[in-house]
Parts: structure tokens; C-alpha cells; sequence
């Protein structure tokens, strides 16, 4: 039974609204030393990443698990601590928040 008024959803514009809402797939961050590195956007990250996020003990694991080892060996040559990681993961879920309550509507 549909609704009066309601409007169907589509999964392929949905993503393209929140990939747009949220600036892309991949967050991209400066160390202080100039390096630039990327991890999966939370909204879109596959299975794996996440569970590995999710399942680290430490905050090193967890920098690790994020990061991915390559990436994280440029991140603490640069000076950064493990729980540094976890400031711009709150911070990327901050800004998160923020553009998805002005998420175009349905189409």
C-alpha cells in the first residue's frame, strides 16, 4: 500500500546526496609535516575497515585499524599521537552530523 504525498526513495541519489553532503568517500587530512593522507569516510567505509576500527583495544590499534600501517608510520614520524587520530574522528563525525541535517530531501 503506498502512501498519500510520500515520494519513493532512491538508493543510488541517497549515497550521491550524503557523498555530496559530506564533501566525498575519503577523508583527507594534513599531518604537520605536510603530509596528505586519507581514510574511508565512516558513511562509506567497507565492512572490513570498519570491523577492524571497531575491534581495536588501543588507541594505537585503533590509529592503526584507521589508517591503515603505511599511512600511520608517515602520521607518527610526523609527531602525532595515537589519540590525535581519534580528535579527527570526532571531529569528521561533528561535521558529519552538521551537513546531513541540510541533506536535500527526497526527489
Amino acid at each position: 500500500m503506498s502512501k498519500p504525498n510520500k515520494k519513493r526513495y532512491k538508493l543510488s541519489e541517497v549515497k550521491q546526496q550524503f557523498t555530496e553532503a559530506v564533501g566525498g568517500t575519503d577523508v583527507e587530512f594534513e599531518t604537520d609535516k605536510g603530509d596528505v593522507l586519507k581514510f574511508p569516510h565512516p558513511l562509506f567505509a567497507d565492512d572490513e575497515w570498519t570491523e577492524a576500527v571497531d575491534d581495536a583495544e588501543s588507541s594505537k590499534d585503533k590509529a592503526i585499524a584507521i589508517l591503515g600501517p603505511e599511512q600511520y608510520e608517515l602520521y607518527a614520524a610526523a609527531g602525532h599521537g595515537d589519540g590525535d587520530i581519534g580528535l579527527l574522528f570526532l571531529a569528521v563525525q561533528q561535521d558529519m552530523q552538521g551537513q546531513i541535517k541540510r541533506r536535500p530531501t527526497r526527489s
